[in-house]
């Protein structure tokens, strides 16, 4: 079996050389054709309907496609535990099985796997190794089956999708798809970019990178080349059949096949290699897109990209462009305020830290919790996941023990830099195989034994060395960043010398990127700032890419702006000039210490584990219970969603900062009793409606209202017309709520409205989701919520009720 899967691997990269790929198209729409009913297990249906699921696999294969996709989209523990179904294991082996009976000689069959429907850690409830094992399951099931491949897709979470590829990783090496679903902003509901995603799966072993569903083909192939000058691996687009319309209450994609292919073209000009459909597509939109890529030829991955580092929500490129600065402030090695906190399990510093050194100009952040007598591994897990919270900026892992490394590389959401890999034997041994396993780059350290080399000669010596030996596990100079090794001018004089040598070396010969930890060169003279400032500067000018300091240290970041404009790398000077032109504030310390600040801070940042503490300073201090929520908690709430509304925030920070305020009301609960301040506004019925099982939106959209003073009533998931309606007999609410994830069940949503006004009622109802637009819900005579926050404000606009 393992033996046929790498021959599958190798035909697929030998066609992928020769000319596109063509993938399925949509299952859905063509499951319920054949009678599908809303609300069934599909993957349950799929196995008792063999010749339909059979006929619409042979129909895809017939258009043309090179892979099918099995019918296991939803076949993870936790949604088939939705319908009350186990065996997991089973229902993929067969379902990868039928889809192989039925694909056919030179038609290979890929497992489909889809997200849980939660959010995974540091983002979401759900524990990252929880994941990882949820989706081992799968991946186990369909290699039984005899899947040649895996199909990672629809993903809105980063993490989920790391997780989801570690499975696959872990069991197989198969040829590996991934796809996220990004909104028309160009970014998941997460937050992810399509620049920041593709660097970080392709860097943990994915073998294709793109995104599917959400939007048509225009807007795909326009993110398909924003990343193509990136991509060391082939790029998939799976796009829908246009926008969805509800006509004689059936959703249809205004798509035609033949616009669908001349669409299609478009995508192969702008790089992509692997393409088919999503929703609304069909056996003919897949034939029409077959025929009109059959003569196009592919556009080749580079063989060695610009290198990126990422994080959940951002990236760096490590361009030829402006020195970078790595933030070196989180680390506790002579910060005993710092080791105290650490040692307690608080966040408070941390998180400070970071956001500060991003105001100042970092454009990475240094991570180290080396504490004596500390977790350092569960410490570095609790710090990563703080820190990811407050800021976009890629992470440099810094730690002298595997263990916190491997932890730490586990879990992150992005492409991070280990700091640092040394010539050891035992360092390239034990650390090379991590950074290969979970893509991270490597800060390269000229360093064998107890002696810094002191020479230029023996650095470079060293640093080929570990490329050789780098090589080994795949990785190459594009991955690694040599550190120069800077020495203090106190007691070496020659030292900083051969250090920018080092760094013209590489620059200018290897052209390989490099680092330097600049506090060095000074120690033990007085006015290092000087020092500092004048050795970046001849760093900067011999090509040095990155420097570990404090960047907020006035001086040495003028120097470095100044820098970046006389050597032509900061065009037009317009970050100098932004910098010196903007009207800079003096920090106020005294508001930092105003406890009803520090609640309002907890509620922005998200921090669900301090906001408690911090809301009894402020009631210690003598700030009263309704002046506390009035004046400081509701207003930071609402900044929290104008955060979202600007794009400036993402769905993780809108959910962390909706329940650190919801955490803090509870606990404000008892003393709120009897308080006509925070009187509820009235009740509002929420359901995800019939054959829906997605309800993330929908929690959402319930956290965000009971934090605005609404009295929810959440009937949950899969919920049928007639419960709704009975809900609203007994609960008589001002508003109801509906929520559907597909274009297949928001069809229910009018019938849930129909019902209501037979039986009498005039209630106003609210509709949203992710296929769900402001047309269809003008349409059922409904208003449209496009997210949680959008649906606070029209609630609060929407008139009363009449009686019923």
């Amino acid at each position: 079996m393992k033996n046929r899967r790498t021959a599958a691997k190798r035909s697929i990269r030998n066609i992928l050389s020769e000319r596109i790929l063509v993938l399925d198209g949509a299952t859905g729409t063509e499951l319920q054709k054949r009678g599908m009913p809303a609300g069934v297990c599909p993957e349950v249906w799929c196995l008792e309907h063999p010749r339909h699921t059979g006929e619409i696999h042979r129909a895809y294969a017939r258009a043309g496609s090179d892979i099918l996709f099995t019918c296991t989209f939803g076949a993870n523990r936790l949604k088939l535990e939705t319908y009350g179904i186990a065996g997991v294991r089973e229902i993929n082996r067969d379902l990868a099985r039928l889809a192989k009976e039925a694909a056919g000689p030179g038609v290979f069959v890929f497992g489909d796997i889809g997200s849980t429907g939660r959010f995974v850690e540091p983002f979401g409830p759900l524990e990252f190794e929880e994941a990882v094992a949820i989706f081992r399951e799968q991946v186990r099931g369909l290699l039984e089956g005899g899947a040649d491949g895996f199909a990672v897709e629809t993903m809105i979470d980063i993490q989920e999708a790391r997780a989801a590829l570690l499975a696959i990783r872990e069991e197989s090496d198969a040829f590996a798809i991934v796809t996220m679903t990004y909104e028309a902003d160009g970014r998941t509901l997460g937050g992810t970019d399509p620049l920041t995603a593709l660097a970080t799966l392709q860097g943990l072993g994915a073998d294709a990178v793109g995104c599917n569903c959400s939007v048509g083909p225009e807007a795909m192939a326009e993110m398909v080349r924003a990343v193509k000058p990136y991509a060391k691996v082939p790029l998939v687009a799976k796009p829908n059949a246009g926008l969805p319309r509800l006509i004689d209450g059936r959703t249809v994609f205004d798509m035609t096949a033949d616009a669908f292919a001349r669409a299609a073209v478009t995508m192969v000009e702008a790089g992509g290699n692997l393409l088919g459909g999503c929703c609304g597509t069909t056996p003919e939109h897949i034939r029409a897109l077959a025929d009109a890529v059959r003569d196009r030829k592919p556009a080749a991955p580079l063989r060695r990209p610009p290198a990126v580092l990422s994080s959940a929500r951002g990236c760096r490129v490590l361009e030829d462009g402006p020195l970078m600065i790595v933030g070196e402030r989180i680390n506790p090695t002579g910060k005993k305020a710092l080791q105290e906190e650490l040692r307690a399990g608080s966040m408070e510093t941390v998180r400070r830290m970071a956001r500060e050194q991003e105001d100042a100009g970092a454009a990475l952040l240094d991570v180290n919790v080396g504490v004596p007598g500390i977790d350092e591994v569960k410490t570095v897990r609790e710090v990563i996941g703080s820190v990811i919270s407050v800021t976009a900026l890629p992470l440099v892992i810094d730690s002298s023990r595997v263990e916190t490394l491997e932890a730490a590389l586990r879990l992150y959401p992005g492409r991070a830099l280990i700091n640092s890999i040394s010539g050891e034997r035992d360092k390239l041994d034990r650390l090379l195989p991590l950074a290969a396993r979970y893509g991270a780059m490597f800060i390269l350290l000229p360093l064998k034994g107890r002696e810094v080399p002191e020479t230029f000669e023996e650095r470079r010596e060293i640093v080929r060395e570990v490329l050789r030996e780098a090589k080994r596990h795949g990785l190459t100079k594009e991955d690694a960043v040599v550190d120069a090794l800077v020495m203090t001018a106190a007691s070496r004089p020659a030292a900083p010398r051969e250090t920018l040598r080092t760094v013209e070396w590489c620059a200018r010969s290897l052209r390989c990127r490099t680092v330097v930890g600049l506090s060095n060169v000074s120690f033990g003279l007085p006015e290092r700032r000087w020092i500092n400032g004048s050795f970046l500067g001849m760093a900067q000018a011999l090509g040095l890419t990155m420097a570990i300091a404090n960047p907020g240290q006035e001086e040495l970041m003028s120097l470095k702006m100044a820098g970046d404009v006389l050597l032509a790398k900061d065009r037009n000077a317009a970050a100098y000039v932004r910098r010196f032109s903007a009207v800079r504030k003096e920090p106020e310390p005294a508001a930092a210490a105003d406890p009803s600040r520090r609640v309002a801070d907890a509620i922005l940042e998200g921090d669900r584990d301090a906001v408690v503490a911090r809301v009894e300073e402020a009631l210690s201090a003598g700030i009263g219970v309704g002046e506390l929520v009035e004046g400081t908690m509701i207003p930071a709430v609402v900044r929290v969603g104008d955060l979202y509304e600007q794009k400036r925030y993402f769905l993780p920070q809108l959910i962390a900062g909706a329940e650190a305020m919801q955490r803090a009301m509870e606990h404000l609960e008892p003393r709120l009793r009897g308080d006509a301040a925070r009187a509820p506004r009235g009740s509002v019925v929420l359901a995800t409606v019939e054959g829906d099982i997605h309800d993330i939106g929908k929690n959402i959209v319930s956290l965000m209202l009971r934090n605005a003073g609404w009295r929810v009533v959440d009937l949950g998931k899969d919920v049928s017309a007639a419960r709704i309606v009975s809900a609203m007999e007994e609960v008589q609410p001002r508003a109801v709520g509906l929520s559907a994830l597909m274009t297949t069940t928001m069809v229910h949503m009018k019938q849930v409205i129909d019902l209501a006004r037979d039986r009498g009622f005039r209630t106003p109802f609210l509709v949203g989701g992710a296929v769900v637009t402001r047309e269809y819900a003008d349409s059922i005579g409904a208003a449209y919520g496009k997210d949680g926050v959008d649906a606070v404000r029209v609630l609060e606009a929407l008139p009363p009720p009449e009686d019923s």
